[in-house]
């Protein structure tokens, strides 16, 4: 496999559905992969509430 990286941009409803679809494959040709997009996803969506709380406290104290 090839170790060049790309970006895509997928809506979380996308994503899951990819998830879905390598859930119907062999576990043992898959699990990496979903290992890779559980923590790619959840680093951003983390990342995001982080932001969004911060902008809220921010608001609040201002």
């Amino acid at each position: 496999m090839n170790n060049e990286k790309i970006g895509l941009e997928l809506s979380v409803e996308e994503v899951n559905l990819i998830l879905k679809a390598l859930g119907n494959m062999p576990f043992n040709q898959v699990y990496e992969l979903i290992g890779i997009i559980h923590q790619q996803a959840n680093s951003q969506l983390f990342d995001i509430d982080s932001k969004e709380v911060a902008n809220e406290l921010q608001l609040k104290n201002e």
